[in-house]
């Protein structure tokens, strides 16, 4: 039965190996993970021996090369570390992802320095999600130094595909039948649990038209001419998504991004062909289908006004919802029984506009939650922004609200 002083002890034995905690951070934070390029897998090797060092024997499962290279990356080795304590009882997995976009320009500190100034870490990944690295390994080690469990089992995947879509990371493991764990909480941030989010659709479009020498434009076809038009389609289909609302709080309504362009030969040339790469978040309530249904009609019915012009569509992602599934409530209570006594204010449970790795564990009918070290909002935490960092004393308590919950889901 737990008490008070089980607690007690989960959270002291958290104070005091804190400096350690913070350290094995910084040692993540060092190795890059950018993605792209996706060379994913020294970092993996690192954590592993970090891990090891802490008694804790690491799975290596190498995702094959040429599995990976057909994806668009590099390496990705995703690591799994089985906890058992005794029969029965259910198996909790952890799940963290190291891979991470390039830094991008404008950092006032190393991104991959980890440094430390007022209280905040600062770092490429610090935040999103390195961070529950350090989280969940610390939870776990607090648990088995103080309480360990009679029954059950908790599992730690650190896995090295979400920005792609996680299809090589927990997907991966899935599909190969490596993992089956009863519940499952994903690194998410400290003042909400996320039962639902977002899905994702990104698509690369390209404009074909026909070269030409910009003295006689007349005897070519402006490819950027016919990629405006039917950017300037696809941006009014955006205003239309904002009359779509969802009912799930935390998430308002569907919209599109176009996030790169790139075309044309020179100044002086009629520009031959012109792509771009759009991103569009899908609410829980939509379907998949339909959405990239309408969206190549939008883009086909642009093209037919332009003559000469034709285009080609190539799906990149398709990143369903997360819809919550009814066992998740243990997951939901403990967290938000435990947040409020450690942050002393409630954890409210809501949807996020992100899309993340914990929809293909929900798909394979596993209930998981988002939660973990992080601020109240992904701009705050300047996640995929320069200078990203980590307020320490969100991690100090994040990682006993993750332990505790442990304790009550293996008690």
């Amino acid at each position: 039965m737990t008490t008070s002083t089980d607690y007690d002890k989960i959270d002291a034995w958290i104070d005091a190996h804190f400096d350690e905690e913070v350290r094995f951070l910084q040692q993540l934070v060092r190795v890059p993970t950018d993605t792209p390029p996706g060379n994913n897998a020294p970092h993996a090797e690192r954590t592993a021996e970090l891990l090891e060092a802490y008694g804790f024997a690491a799975e290596k499962h190498v995702v094959p090369a040429q599995e990976v290279k057909d994806y668009g990356l590099e390496s990705i080795t995703n690591l799994i570390v089985r906890r058992q304590y005794g029969g029965g009882g259910r198996t909790v997995a952890l799940n963290a992802h190291g891979d991470v976009v390039p830094p991008g320009e404008g950092w006032t500190h190393d991104p991959y320095g980890g440094e430390i100034e007022d209280g905040r870490l600062y770092g490429r990944a610090a935040a999103v999600s390195k961070s529950d690295f350090a989280t969940f390994t610390f939870a776990l080690r607090a648990l088995e130094a103080v309480a360990k469990p009679a029954k059950g089992g908790i599992e730690l995947h650190f896995t090295y595909d979400e920005e792609f879509g996680g299809i090589l990371g927990p997907g991966w493991l899935l599909k190969n039948g490596l993992t089956k764990p009863d519940l499952m909480i994903a690194a998410g941030f400290s003042y909400e649990v996320v039962t639902a989010h977002n899905g994702c659709l990104q698509m690369d479009v390209t404009v074909h038209g026909k070269m030409a020498h910009a003295a006689v434009p007349t005897t070519g076809v402006d490819a950027l001419q016919g990629a405006v038009h039917i950017l300037n389609a696809l941006y009014a289909q955006n205003q239309l998504y904002q009359q779509v609302t969802s009912k799930v709080e935390g998430i308002t309504h569907p919209y599109l991004n176009v996030g790169r362009i790139e075309g044309g030969t020179n100044t002086n040339v009629v520009p031959g062909k012109v792509s771009f790469k759009l991103d569009r978040r899908m609410i829980p309530e939509e379907n998949p289908v339909e959405v990239e249904a309408t969206i190549r009609q939008v883009i086909a019915d642009a093209a037919e006004q332009c003559p000469g012009i034709s285009v080609e569509i190539r799906r990149i992602l398709l990143a369903n919802s997360m819809k919550p599934l009814p066992g998740n409530k243990p997951l939901v209570d403990a967290i938000q029984k435990h947040g409020h006594q450690v942050f002393g204010e409630p954890i409210k449970a809501m949807g996020t506009p992100l899309y993340t790795d914990v929809r293909l564990y929900v798909e394979a009918g596993i209930p998981g939650v988002i939660y973990g070290a992080g601020p109240r909002t992904v701009l705050e935490s300047h996640a995929k922004r320069s200078d990203e960092r980590l307020v320490l004393e969100d991690l100090r308590r994040a990682t006993k609200v993750v332990a505790r919950t442990l304790h009550d889901l293996l008690g």
